[in-house]
């Protein structure tokens, strides 16, 4: 996450956000201030720079933070049509900030665009999110049957490449429905048995919040008071929302290792405590593994396998985690914020705030004091400072593809299944 918020620093040096009671910068006046800063400095006046190659960081801070901000004013789109002016001859960077920009709101618009940028293009980056913007705008089998030849021929050249390998599951199940085999082998209460477990079961759709439920290390998931499961909401949605397998996407499913809490200095992220994360290749697979004897260059598949149920291992879906961290990406992390929810005030998510791939929980705070009113953060930290603290693994999955959030009830399902799967 650290590119998309350097251009936060010398805004945010003044409105120090260090873990304190009271948090200036979600006073009501702070936030008016802050989104003018947004409008004026990071998105109109970048734009307003010339579009050559020394302007292009200026024009990505610019595509970012209308993401950010959800800002839909006409001069955004007149502005991503002079980006598209000679895109190919702007550099990789610029072009996935463009296309990540394009893939929520302007689905078909820029269609012939993108299909030229795609025919173009040999980063494999730039390639997988053409094609993942128009797979998502053109559904027609002469259009799947183009994307699929480029992609193999790309593949043919590196075989090993984990982001066309993941593009070409992708096209291949286009339009498929792929329920997963039973997710209740992962409550099982043998499974990997004295690790501390994080498990966050999202709908494939994530514009709608998933829900986090936590094991101890004996194997029993927490409960409240009154015997119900604790559970907490969480968004696994990206501002770009495409795919997890590549950066800036939404949270790939699968396993990654809890290593920590800690607490951000960012002004968006905000000082609640939040649950350290790690993929694979992103840091020692020793580490990864809890394994001192595995040489810490030794990322294998079949190793990553060992660490899902039985029944899990051949579903290609939770295996992302892997292969997006073969990938190159990092920093994924579990997280509160302090950003103003009216930004997102007519979207299925609202109140939390989608990422840059993060998992995120709903905070609320107050304008007036500062202070925070409520914090499905601090009750996820909570719940894994009893289950033994943040040292096992945090699994995300896909549960199914229906347009609302997961509630307790499908969870429930899950575990009356523990003995069936």
């Amino acid at each position: 996450m650290k590119k998309a918020f350097i251009f936060f620093i010398s805004f945010t040096l003044s409105m120090s956000i260090v873990a304190q009671p009271i948090v200036k910068s979600v006073l009501k006046e702070s936030r008016q201030k802050y989104y003018r800063y947004l409008v004026d400095k990071s998105i109109l006046g970048n734009l307003a720079s010339p579009l050559d190659s020394e302007h292009e960081d200026s024009w990505e801070t610019a595509f970012w933070t209308i993401s950010f901000i959800n800002y839909k004013e006409p001069i955004v789109a007149a502005k991503i049509e002079e980006a598209f002016t000679n895109i190919w001859q702007r550099s990789n960077s610029f072009q996935r900030a463009l296309l990540e920009l394009i893939y929520t709101d302007y689905k078909n618009k820029y269609l012939t665009d993108v299909k030229g940028l795609f025919l173009r293009s040999t980063d494999a980056r730039v390639f997988a999110m053409c094609a993942e913007y128009i797979m998502a705008s053109d559904n027609s089998l002469s259009e799947k049957k183009n994307l699929l030849q480029r992609t193999r021929t790309l593949l043919a050249k590196d075989t090993a490449n984990p982001i066309l390998n993941q593009l070409l599951y992708r096209l291949n199940h286009k339009g498929m429905k792929t329920a997963p085999p039973s997710l209740a082998s992962l409550l099982a209460v043998d499974y990997l048995p004295g690790q501390v477990l994080v498990i966050s079961f999202q709908r494939s759709n994530r514009d709608y919040t998933g829900l986090s439920i936590v094991r101890d290390a004996a194997g029993n998931f927490l409960k409240n008071d009154d015997s119900s499961y604790t559970a907490i909401p969480q968004l696994a949605r990206s501002a770009s929302n495409m795919s997890g397998y590549l950066s800036n996407g939404n949270t790939p499913e699968g396993i990654f290792r809890m290593r920590g809490f800690d607490v951000s200095k960012s002004n968006i992220l905000g000082p609640s405590v939040n649950i350290q994360m790690t993929m694979p290749g992103e840091y020692k697979a020793s580490q990864f593994f809890q394994d001192s004897t595995v040489n810490d260059s030794a990322w294998d598949l079949r190793r990553y396998k060992t660490l899902l149920p039985q029944n899990l291992r051949s579903y290609y879906p939770i295996l992302q985690s892997y292969y997006a961290g073969r990938a190159g990406r990092t920093e994924i992390i579990a997280h509160g914020n302090t950003v103003d929810p009216s930004f997102y005030l007519n979207q299925p998510y609202y109140p939390i705030s989608p990422t840059q791939g993060c998992l995120c929980t709903k905070e609320i705070w107050s304008e007036i004091t500062g202070r925070l009113i409520t914090s499905d953060q601090v009750r996820l930290t909570d719940a894994v400072k009893r289950a033994g603290g943040p040292k096992g693994y945090y699994i995300v999955v896909n549960i199914d593809d229906k347009d609302a959030p997961v509630t307790m009830n499908d969870v429930l399902l899950l575990f009356k299944n523990i003995n069936r799967y």
